[in-house]
């Protein structure tokens, strides 16, 4: 019997899928992301790509946090009505944009930095062609690349949200406490596998998440007046005295990954099996039978976890994309053109 890991075999692991037959599941999945494509721009704006490139490099060197804050930003922005850069809009009078919703307070203002800077680059360029939901999308693959992560294919052709709303964001995104279940739920709501959400939790190798969102699994747990039992012992004593003071400072953190927090890698996966998991969503992978086999390939084998993350994103970022006239591209990332003068 072909032995199996979540509802994928290991036999299916050697068998290339043409990629005929990839765009085609692409195309079923969303039919606009048919119309995206990898020379989107090779005529309009040949060296977007680099631009972008050289713009986030610069920024990633200048400030470390910037990789895992856009990855971050990326699949806040791809959870919510799709990878249509909604999540960069700014509040005004009239509205409350997502960016503003209680599950976005904490992203940081460096990933929305290297949009704008890189959106202005390119329309010094080539102005009104490139999208601000490509280039997060493809400043997201580069900074992941920087870190040592994998690399992996970015169609283009995205347009910008027309709408963005505080409102839309609440039970559409992943949370530090939720249970597998519920983590399947959200994930199987953008049409992601549970393959596809461990691998994708494999980003939580670097970066790092505010003492609030971990403080019930190491204060007085479920009333116990210790630690969650999951967690070892000496990394909850640690975080205990790290967050101590994190009511009256909502900026105490903690990384992610203790042991390689500014590399891409499987260490996460290793970490979590070794009780050493920040978050309780991260702990919950180990524990449940449905993620565990996924966890453990993941921790052993650092080739499987990049295979599986590169499918995973090229999934993730043809979510609920916009063509067409469901969409515009931009002059600035923060508002709508509407609004632009």
């Amino acid at each position: 019997m072909t032995k199996k890991v979540g509802d994928i075999s290991m036999a299916a692991r050697a068998v290339a899928i043409p990629p005929a037959l990839l765009l085609l599941l692409f195309s079923l999945a969303s039919p606009a992301a048919a119309n995206l494509s990898t020379g989107y721009y090779q005529k309009t704006c040949p060296k977007a790509e680099q631009i972008i490139s050289d713009v986030v490099t610069g920024k990633q060197i200048s400030t470390p946090t910037t990789a895992a804050g856009s990855l971050r930003l990326f699949f806040h922005d791809c959870f919510v009505g799709g990878c249509d850069a909604s999540m960069l809009i700014s509040t005004n009078a009239f509205n409350r944009a997502e960016r503003d919703a209680d599950d976005n307070i904490s992203l940081p203002g460096d990933a929305f930095d290297t949009v704008i800077r890189a959106k202005t680059a390119l329309e010094l360029q080539c102005p009104g062609v490139v999208s601000c939901a490509d280039v997060l999308a493809l400043a997201t693959r580069d900074l992941v690349l920087m870190l040592g992560g994998p690399f992996y294919t970015v169609r283009l052709g995205r347009k910008d949200a027309l709408a963005s709303t505080a409102a839309s964001v609440p039970g559409n995104l992943p949370s530090p406490n939720m249970t597998v279940d519920q983590l399947i739920d959200v994930f199987a709501k953008k049409k992601m596998t549970v393959q596809d959400m461990v691998a994708l939790s494999g980003a939580h190798t670097v970066g790092f998440s505010h003492c609030n969102q971990f403080a019930s699994r190491v204060f007085n747990y479920d009333g116990s007046g210790g630690h969650d039992p999951t967690m070892n012992s000496e990394y909850a004593a640690a975080l205990q005295q790290a967050c101590a003071n994190y009511e009256k400072d909502s900026t105490i953190a903690a990384f992610n990954d203790l042991m390689t927090p500014g590399k891409f890698d499987n260490l996460y996966y290793q970490n979590v099996l070794r009780g050493l998991g920040l978050l309780a969503s991260d702990s919950a992978l180990a524990a449940d039978k449905r993620t565990r086999p996924l966890v453990e390939l993941y921790a052993a084998n650092q080739t499987a976890f990049f295979n599986d993350f590169t499918k995973a994103m090229e999934k993730l970022s043809l979510v609920g994309v916009k063509t067409g006239r469901k969409g515009e591209v931009r002059r600035r990332c923060d508002e709508f053109n509407s609004l632009s003068t």
